[in-house]
């Protein structure tokens, strides 16, 4: 079922006609709120409210076009302004292919400049999302250049890729912020965990080795799992080295395990939501589906009137 979904996600027959069904729109609401920035923003306060601060995707990547790319940079400038704006702490995480990766690196590379320079004259955040392997010597490349400019910058690696393991050695001496999530796309078992339970040791291992060299060093880990056992697991783990619960974050995608992110703030973890938004939500939609195939019975009940 993963699979197909993978599949799904790249079609582009699929992708230009599902996402005008009815049923499929409603479906989607269960991990966006909705299409603009201001949904996004609205859907934030209650979770602020509880503890739990947010940070915010406009969804799209492999742009084709520069004056696209520009846009879209202008757009997360003015994202952060109307964060701050409306009392809510936020961060900002970007695609580097929808910030023109694909078409020049340098062009890529000044348009997160910018936007990092921007938000952390607020006192904010941004990081830089993990594409396919494909991109992910250009991606860390990129943060390796960007770190030195701005340190208020952070990088999503992938536990079930092999070579996680050697790219947080890369990183290391950047003392860097990294978010670390399983991994959504279909990758060879020649690069990549296949086996969940080879995914879930390789997440834990890497993120206590992680906590525990960094401990006497300014480093920031997000643990991007919905796998509430998994994180209490490395809390546990590190927890005999002095690493208290609030010594690293947790974040869940907006709409999922709603209850267990408020359970594990009011546990004293530090727990952010990443709110999506946009027009291009559909290939996004069906990695999440492949993710978690147990909300294939979600969307099915969105089809039934």
């Amino acid at each position: 079922m993963r699979r197909v979904f993978l599949w799904a996600a790249r079609n582009r027959w699929l992708r230009e006609r599902l996402p005008r069904f009815r049923f499929m729109k409603r479906a989607v609401r269960r991990f966006m709120p909705g299409e603009t920035l201001e949904d996004a923003l609205a859907a934030a306060l209650p979770l602020q409210a509880a503890g739990i601060t947010s940070m915010y995707t406009r969804l799209g990547e492999n742009l084709e076009h520069v004056a696209e790319a520009d846009e879209v940079a202008d757009h997360y400038v003015a994202a952060i302004d109307r964060i701050v704006a409306a009392g809510i702490t936020g961060e900002i995480s970007v695609k580097p292919t929808q910030l023109g990766l694909d078409l020049d690196p340098e062009i890529c590379l000044a348009h997160l400049v910018r936007i990092a320079e921007h938000a952390a004259a607020v006192g904010s955040y941004l990081w830089i999302d993990m594409e396919s392997s494909a991109y992910a010597d250009a991606t860390i490349s990129l943060y390796e250049r960007l770190r030195a400019i701005q340190p208020r910058t952070g990088i999503c690696l992938q536990a079930y890729l092999r070579r996680t393991a050697a790219d947080i050695e890369r990183l290391r001496p950047l003392d860097p912020a990294i978010r670390l999530v399983k991994g959504a796309y279909d990758e060879k078992e020649s690069i990549a965990y296949t086996n969940h339970r080879h995914i879930d040791a390789n997440f834990v291992g890497l993120a206590v080795a992680f906590l525990i060299d960094g401990r006497e060093r300014p480093i920031r880990l997000s643990l991007g799992t919905h796998d509430v056992a998994l994180i209490e697991q490395i809390a546990e783990g590190v927890r005999g080295v002095g690493i208290a619960r609030d010594g690293f974050e947790v974040a869940m995608l907006y709409g999922i395990r709603t209850d267990q992110q408020h359970r594990l703030a009011k546990a004293g973890y530090r727990v952010q939501a990443l709110i999506a938004y946009g027009e291009y939500w559909y290939p996004w939609y069906m990695r999440r589906l492949a993710e978690r195939p147990a909300n294939v019975w979600f969307v099915m009940r969105q089809m039934l009137p």
